[in-house]
């Protein structure tokens, strides 16, 4: 694959192996290899892991999306990060997706066998004592004394009776242990899908999360405002201190959203350095609580670094939309995200900027 951002940085091509001679025509071609590709990792992740692909390719086809008009070099190295941020959090929740989900067919098989062995050893006794209370009654037949029939006829009813009670009883057993079993991997599916709900890297909603909460939202028809916050110039924290650094400052600015907002207020991450959060209330409540989060959230950080801690100062921009009637739930994204970027390459005014 060709690197399109050392493409950008050169004054002129010089590959060797390219057939086409103007360099102008490898760009175009290169960034449409580029985003082909991220479009069929998206759908390869669908197939290698049904649970959490659909992630991945939804984010994949974000960037490749954002390729589809004129790309510079701050563009192609934005989306070069984001992608290895994406392909790596998915890397890391699909291997512990599998590790969970073998554990849990190992826990099942393993079940299962007991289950079946206890039922064998069951049956097998409950066998040989009914045979044991036939063939008594089959030997009435050969008996003359009364006595000796009607006592042969007592064992044999009370020995069937204590049988039957001790199957009784040992299927209640079985049933009951069947049940708490069933409880068991009831809770660990709870605990599982809770999981798979949550970003990695922040701890918060992940996207399919959000949306599928937003989408429930609007279906109860009350009020409701979309926020996309948007954390201003974070790449240059990567760029100059680090992936690591930049993963703890997600993970702060993540922590004060969640402190400073109501139980209501549902807060994800949207997708590298965007997070969402879905207010049930107007745009004008939504300012006012978004005002309340600026003052939270946004400020210095102090990340803790190899040799000194790390001061960051955080800004945000953020767009805002309300639900209209009838509004589909992509339309109002579309709307939110427009709002911030609009906002973004405003004038900066203050910490946390609104847009509606």
């Amino acid at each position: 694959m060709i690197s399109l951002k050392k493409y950008l940085d050169s004054d002129q091509l010089d590959l060797p192996n390219v057939i086409c001679q103007d360099p102008r025509e490898v760009l175009p071609a290169a960034i449409k290899a580029y985003r082909s590709a991220l479009v069929e990792m998206g759908s390869c992740s669908t197939d290698a892991c049904p649970a959490l692909g659909a992630d991945l390719k939804r984010e994949l086809g974000r960037l490749e999306a954002g390729l589809a008009a004129v790309v510079n070099r701050e563009q192609v190295e934005t989306t070069r990060q984001n992608v290895q941020e994406q392909l790596q959090d998915w890397g890391r929740r699909t291997a512990a997706h599998y590790r969970q989900t073998t554990s849990e067919v190992k826990d099942l098989l393993l079940v299962m066998a007991r289950a079946a062995e206890a039922v064998g050893e069951r049956d097998q006794r409950c066998a040989g004592q009914l045979n044991n209370v036939t063939a008594r009654l089959e030997s009435i037949a050969s008996l003359e004394d009364l006595a000796e029939i009607r006592a042969s006829i007592e064992q044999s009813a009370a020995d069937l009776k204590s049988n039957l009670d001790r199957m009784a009883a040992e299927g209640k057993a079985a049933v009951e242990q069947l049940r708490a079993e069933v409880s068991l991997y009831q809770a660990k599916l709870e605990i599982a899908e809770e999981t798979a709900s949550r970003d990695a890297l922040t701890g918060l909603r992940n996207r399919a999360w959000m949306e599928s909460q937003i989408e429930r939202r609007i279906l109860r028809n009350g009020p409701l405002t979309l926020a996309i916050v948007d954390i201003d110039g974070f790449k240059a924290v990567n760029d100059e201190h680090g992936h690591l650094v930049g993963d703890e400052l997600l993970r702060m600015f993540a922590g004060e959203l969640q402190s400073a907002s109501r139980s209501t207020d549902l807060i994800g991450r949207w997708g590298g350095d965007e997070f969402i959060l879905a207010l049930d209330c107007s745009i004008e409540e939504a300012k006012t609580q978004i005002d309340r989060l600026s003052a939270w959230a946004c400020g210095g950080y102090k990340i803790g670094g190899n040799i000194a801690p790390i001061e960051v100062k955080v800004e945000a921009s953020v767009g805002l939309a309300e639900h209209a009637p009838y509004e589909s739930m992509v339309d109002l994204l579309a709307r939110a995200d427009a709002a911030m970027y609009k906002e973004k390459h405003a004038s900066r005014n203050g910490p946390m900027r609104l847009r509606s």
